[in-house]
């Protein structure tokens, strides 16, 4: 895999991450039938992009930013679908993870 397409693929993968961690929120304990199948479903296809991305990708960078995805993506789902706080603190610390993310971009040497 690439370099640009191992990126792509980490990010598809933090993205199913924010899917799965909302996905949580839905199934009710994993006690109602459908959400607990996408949310199990978004868990593996996340893990595996995860995998596929580590394959190109340094571990330390890959994981940080896998979670750092899933980690903004899920606070700004919380705040649309469950009327979380969007204090500017919050929205501050959030910033903090995104600047985290592009910079360890930035800073991985590509292969290419």
């Amino acid at each position: 895999m690439n370099h640009t397409l191992a990126w792509v693929t980490l990010i598809v993968a933090g993205l199913f991450e924010t899917a799965w961690a909302v996905g949580l929120k839905y199934t009710d304990g994993f006690s109602r039938l459908w959400p607990s199948i996408g949310t199990l479903l978004a868990m593996l296809l996340s893990v595996l992009l995860l995998a596929a991305a580590l394959k190109t990708l340094p571990i330390g960078t890959a994981y940080a930013v896998w979670t750092g995805i899933g980690a903004v993506g899920t606070a700004f789902c919380g705040m649309l679908l469950f009327g979380e706080p969007r204090s500017v603190a919050r929205l501050l610390c959030i910033l903090l993870i995104v600047a985290g993310i592009v910079g360890l971009k930035l800073l991985t040497p590509s292969d290419d």
